[in-house]
C-alpha cells in the first residue's frame, strides 16, 4: 500500500488515503476523513509509481 496526503476539497485539512499501487487506474469515491463529505479520486500508478492523483469534490 501506497500512503498520499492531500487537501481535502471541501475543508482543505490535510488527510491522507491508502492507494493501492497494483492497479493501475482507478475511480473511486471516498469520504474525507475530517468532514466525512465525499471525494471523487482518480488515481493511476505507472511501474509501481503514482503518476496522477486527483481528490476532487462532487458538486451535489
Amino acid at each position: 500500500m501506497y500512503e498520499h496526503f492531500f487537501q481535502c476539497p471541501y475543508c482543505w485539512e490535510e488527510v491522507s488515503v491508502l492507494l493501492d499501487p497494483s492497479v493501475s487506474t482507478q475511480t473511486y469515491i471516498e469520504d474525507c476523513e475530517v468532514c466525512c463529505r465525499p471525494i471523487e479520486f482518480q488515481i493511476a500508478f505507472e511501474e509501481n509509481e503514482l503518476v496522477e492523483f486527483q481528490a476532487s469534490d462532487i458538486e451535489q
